[in-house]
């Protein structure tokens, strides 16, 4: 893996918190930190959304302003990728991950061929809701029997957000087969098992990020 360099950050493209009537998205930190990563050490980085355009933003954007003029207002939608072009996917977080992420065929589809055509997959916070629908080529779960992180359900408690989340997404990683772990609430949290690199929270992220790239060997 050390001569692949391309990375695609992939992003929510869902705005609404449940019926709450307060709005969501991606969370901001959890990809520009990523974005930081990968780009100082080299890597080429591209940004897409669930259905493309601008996708919402969630969370402070004090800090980032590098990443969100690189990002714009204008992203590819994953179904318009081409996953050939990749050798790495990570999967940012925000609430609104947990309606269009497990939803989206393309995405499903993306994950599972860079995957299985050597690649490094990352996820953080609730970005591994991507990951619950992904299923490899001999038909079993892509996190069964792997160690994974994710927003844990104490953290979702926590925000008050439990009641309003489609699903657990802890419960839902452990019913697929996953063992998942975790850290107290808002620590840092990162677990690699092989190409599957997870994170439970926003202190997460950076770390993931590194973690991806120890995977591609860089």
């Amino acid at each position: 893996m050390a001569g692949m360099t391309s990375i695609l950050i992939v992003l929510t493209s869902h705005a609404a918190l449940g019926d709450t009537g307060r709005s969501t998205g991606f969370y901001v930190s959890e990809a520009a930190h990523p974005w930081e990563v990968f780009t100082k050490a080299g890597h080429t980085v591209t940004v897409a959304s669930v259905l493309g355009g601008d996708p919402p933003r969630d969370g402070d954007t004090a800090g980032h302003e590098e990443f969100l003029a690189f990002l714009g207002h204008d992203t590819p939608a994953v179904a318009d990728v081409d996953p050939a072009r990749f050798d790495a996917v990570f999967l940012a977080g925000g609430h609104g991950t947990m309606w269009d992420f497990p939803a989206s065929v393309a995405l499903r589809s993306l994950v599972r061929q860079v995957y299985e055509h050597g690649g490094v997959i990352g996820a953080v916070c609730h970005g591994p809701a991507g990951l619950v629908g992904v299923t490899l080529g001999d038909g079993g779960h892509l996190v069964a029997g792997r160690d994974v992180a994710g927003f844990t359900d104490e953290e979702e408690a926590a925000v008050g957000l439990s009641g309003v989340v489609p699903f657990s997404l802890q419960q839902r990683l452990v019913a697929l087969g996953a063992r998942h772990t975790g850290a107290a609430p808002w620590q840092p949290w990162v677990v690699r098992d092989g190409r599957l690199v997870t994170g439970q929270n926003p202190a997460s992220a950076t770390g993931v990020a590194e973690a991806m790239l120890d995977a591609l060997g860089r």
